[in-house]
């Protein structure tokens, strides 16, 4: 391919990945579209401020939100169609990818406007690539806060043989990292902290005893969960008598006290005990 036509940069939008903390890896090519763009698309001006700071780029920001990005699509197409270069960066990261930026992509297709990759940084392969788990992934993304619905997602998410990546915020690490204990017991987990930057920091074990982190933290985590232990794919039976025992402790105990209890008296798996208790509220 000729070099001068791979670096035209024609009208269209450009979703460009910037770094998820380290500076330098940030492409040439992320930085050369970002200069020539009329309009660069961001969560947050003032973080987006000091990235294009760093590298010296003037050109004009403006703010592309979910509160707002209904509202502003048709500014932006509008922008588009008058031969404009525009450009949309995350807070860090690929953009759309659990970030704003979908409705905008849709809205380009059906205005058979052209939308460009910029490929670059991600934390989603940068955690995978370092776990050590199967290639073959599921990325999740931002799990639900609502209880009853988070176990619904997870006991789907536990049938499937994939290693699972997950986005969660800090402070919520504790209470999602119990429920990865009743429906991933048997598999690994890496939990990533400050990719790329000064501090960076990969804790590993198994989902079952990795520890309880402090209170008060910030940020985010990446967190990737195991395909399944094949060695304890074979799942165990629960008998008869054990199930009745289940039905009556049910009556009195919550859902989560009867699988806790009943999966260390049997040496049984939680999710086997989990599903039979879901069956019998149904």
């Amino acid at each position: 391919m000729d070099k001068n036509k791979q670096q035209t940069i024609s009208s269209g939008l450009y979703l460009v990945s910037t770094p998820i903390g380290n500076m330098e890896d940030m492409t040439f090519r992320a930085l050369n579209v970002l200069k020539k763009s009329n309009i660069i698309l961001c969560e947050d001006t003032r973080r987006s401020g000091k990235l294009l700071s760093y590298f010296q780029i003037k050109s004009k920001l403006m703010s592309y939100h979910k509160f707002n990005e209904k509202k502003i699509c048709s500014t932006i197409i509008e922008t588009i169609k008058k031969d404009k270069v525009v450009s949309l960066i995350s807070d860090a990261g690929t953009p759309t990818i659990s970030d704003p930026g979908l409705i905008l992509v849709n809205k380009c297709i059906d205005e058979n406007l052209s939308v460009h990759p910029i490929p670059g940084p991600s934390a989603v392969t940068s955690a995978v690539s370092v776990s050590g788990f199967s290639d073959q992934y599921l990325f999740y993304g931002f799990l639900t806060k609502k209880e009853s619905e988070l176990d619904r997602t997870l006991n789907n998410l536990s049938n499937l043989n994939y290693s699972i990546v997950f986005f969660i915020p800090a402070p919520k690490i504790n209470f999602y990292l119990s429920k990865f204990k009743n429906h991933f017991s048997d598999r690994k987990i890496l939990i990533a902290k400050e990719m790329t930057k000064m501090y960076e920091d990969f804790i590993r074990g198994k989902v079952a005893s990795i520890k309880v982190f402090p209170e008060n933290l910030k940020g985010e985590f990446t967190v990737v969960i195991s395909e399944q232990n094949k060695e304890k794919n074979i799942q165990k039976e629960i008998n008869e008598s054990v199930k009745m025992e289940i039905k009556k402790m049910l009556k009195k105990y919550s859902h989560k006290d009867v699988v806790e209890f009943i999966s260390k008296k049997e040496d049984l798996p939680k999710k086997i005990v989990y599903d039979f208790c879901l069956k019998l509220k149904k």
